[in-house]
């Protein structure tokens, strides 16, 4: 399998075989005698996937966990906090249709609702907790990014938002 110039090439140390052969740079293809030519490489990447999701796709994340940031996510929709267009792109109700169930709150009140509840689950994380929070479930930032923009060592975002997540989970009273 491995001759002994194989194991000077890559550096042999132990029992422990890294690699056998030296594999061609990302994005390109050798062919024939050291000669490169480029190949296209392409990713599929689903544009509609959180970074929320994406953690608990990988099991970083709890159900539990998940669904908490779900629920502050979806308040933060329904109140409309994000930045939007100055126009209303809503269709307007035709006249003489039927509506199978009456609302129970207009739109304006359901906004005001969920901006009480967010506002509420926010205060509940208190200062440390609610700026991973919002950056990763409502702003939709990866972590890594986050934790740039806070100042906060690589590879703390995770732990710190699983904590916030732990919190939100308490205050909406997820069972766990």
């Amino acid at each position: 399998m491995t001759n002994q110039s194989t194991r000077k090439n890559i550096g042999w140390r132990g029992p422990r075989l890294l690699a056998e052969r030296a594999l061609p740079q990302d994005g390109e293809k050798r062919e024939g005698r050291g000669a490169r030519r480029r190949r296209a490489r392409s990713v599929t990447v689903n544009l509609a996937e959180s970074p929320l999701g994406w953690l608990h796709a990988r099991g970083h994340l709890s159900d539990r966990q998940f669904d908490a940031g779900e629920k502050l996510r979806a308040d933060w929709e329904r109140a409309n906090l994000a930045p939007s267009v100055t126009m209303r792109w809503d269709g307007a109700p035709v006249a003489g249709s039927k509506r199978a169930m009456p609302r129970i709150m207009n739109e304006t009140e359901a906004q005001i609702a969920a901006k009480q509840r967010f506002d509420k689950a926010i205060c509940h994380l208190g200062n440390d907790l609610s700026d991973i929070a919002w950056r990763t479930i409502c702003g939709g930032e990866r972590t890594p990014v986050a934790e740039r923009k806070l100042g906060w060592p690589a590879r703390s975002g995770k732990l710190v938002l699983k904590i916030a997540l732990d919190r939100l989970a308490e205050y909406y009273r997820l069972p766990g």
